[in-house]
């Protein structure tokens, strides 16, 4: 296996501060003995979790208004691979790829598998496109796309998905995620029932494609691109259209797509009851659809969906496996220095989760003792875990400050020389 940063240095930056962690590894041991709770148990814990990046991440996003070139943002699928070999060199966390499409469509999808084996990184769950047009495409998806009135625009869009699928299954990828923008701008602009049984016509054809073990992934958006009326926009008509489909259609959350102050947690817990629960895409927002870090604005929230996650693991055992990417937009940080910070922030909540004392919490919900149970959780999420994650990635072999470590090695300044910043040009794909 190769590293594309020195892992000389790597180990030089954990020397310079292990005593550190050391010594605050064993003052939270002692905290979590007296509470009954295993240090070792839990690092361990933190030492499995894994999630997805995006390849679209590790380039500079943009605004409807502008996009600023970063330094050194990648120009191709290679490259991206590359920053995300970094990140998960440094933090151990995130061991996949999810891969848009045609943003990152191979050639040779063969060379481009046995690259990211090269670097430890396999393929996650693959992304279709049917919200932009692209060159050369024949039909427009500006009235819609797998919605769309024109039975041709309706057949290229899944034509699309199904390329995708089969893109992804060279790769070794074992899921697709379809995320439409149709929907309507202005009242009367297409037929409401009309739109969704379109959609799912469409879908229904998408999903007799599938491979036996793969799983499609629906994920719903309140709003954007279409503002009065998104066809897929809430966790209800998901959840139908996931049911209608059959067992290998899921729903997806990604935690931007919902009205300021939905209960996320309680959408977790109900998609999960009736075992239509895929996965996240994970991220943060103050106003609507930001895309910003994840838990940069709310990580009580995130806590609260892992305390959800967890309860289905003790619920339903270990059969239960999510899907975990991270979903953001970086216009003003380093894609790659954003994009460790969140997969640690993600990571945090979920051993966070691991906490919570669920025999005391049902004991005061069954008393009906609400500030206790409340309390149960406020002292699991009040536990600075950063000792735990930290000692986890030294034993994988990564970085106890992975920004620090990353901006010691001068990746940036480096790859900088030969991927100079360019104006309209976006390794993320977006803009």
């Amino acid at each position: 296996m190769s590293t594309v940063i020195d892992s000389g240095q790597v180990v030089e930056h954990n020397a310079k501060i292990q005593g550190n962690l050391d010594a605050d590894y064993a003052a939270l041991g002692g905290m979590l003995a007296r509470r009954g709770q295993d240090i070792e148990q839990l690092t361990a814990l933190a030492q499995t979790f894994a999630v997805a990046l995006p390849s679209w991440g590790v380039g500079t996003g943009g605004t409807r208004f502008a996009r600023f070139p970063g330094q050194g943002e990648p120009r191709n699928v290679f490259e991206k691979l590359e920053d995300c070999a970094v990140i998960h060199q440094l933090t151990r966390a995130t061991p996949t790829v999810s891969l848009h499409f045609p943003w990152d469509k191979p050639t040779d999808p063969a060379a481009l598998l046995e690259f990211a084996k090269n670097y430890d990184l396999g393929f996650d769950t693959v992304n279709s496109n049917t919200f932009q047009d692209q060159a050369g495409q024949k039909q427009s998806y500006k009235y819609g796309s797998l919605t769309a009135g024109s039975a041709a625009v309706r057949a290229q869009a899944v034509a699309h998905n199904i390329e995708c699928v089969e893109l992804g299954r060279a790769l070794g990828s074992n899921g697709l995620t379809v995320w439409i923008g149709d929907g309507a701008n202005f009242p009367g602009q297409h037929n409401l029932r009309g739109a969704l049984e379109r959609y799912l016509d469409s879908m229904r054809e998408i999903y007799k494609a599938l491979p036996a073990d793969w799983l499609m992934y629906i994920e719903h958006k309140l709003f954007e691109p279409a503002f009065y009326a998104t066809t897929i926009a809430d966790w209800g008509t998901s959840f139908a259209c996931a049911t209608e489909l059959g067992p290998k259609a899921k729903c997806l959350i990604d935690l931007g797509h919902h009205a300021p102050n939905t209960n996320i947690e309680m959408i977790v817990a109900r998609l999960a009851q009736f075992g239509k629960l895929g996965g996240f895409h994970f991220n943060d927002s103050k106003y609507g659809d930001d895309d910003l870090d994840s838990g940069s604005i709310n990580p009580f929230q995130l806590f609260l969906v892992f305390n959800e996650l967890a309860d289905v693991v003790h619920r339903d055992g270990a059969a239960f496996k999510p899907s975990y990417m991270l979903d953001q937009s970086h216009n003003v940080t380093d894609p790659i220095e954003s994009l460790m910070s969140s997969a640690i922030e993600v990571q945090r909540a979920f051993v966070q989760s691991a906490l919570v004392d669920r025999a005391a919490l049902r004991h005061h919900q069954e008393q009906n003792d609400v500030l206790q149970s409340a309390q149960a959780l406020k002292q699991a999420f009040r536990t600075d875990v950063s000792s735990i994650l930290a000692m986890a990635r030294v034993r994988s072999g990564a970085a106890i400050d992975p920004v620090a470590c990353y901006r010691s090695t001068g990746y940036r300044e480096k790859v900088g020389v030969n991927r100079p910043p360019k104006a309209g040009v976006s390794g993320s794909g977006i803009v």
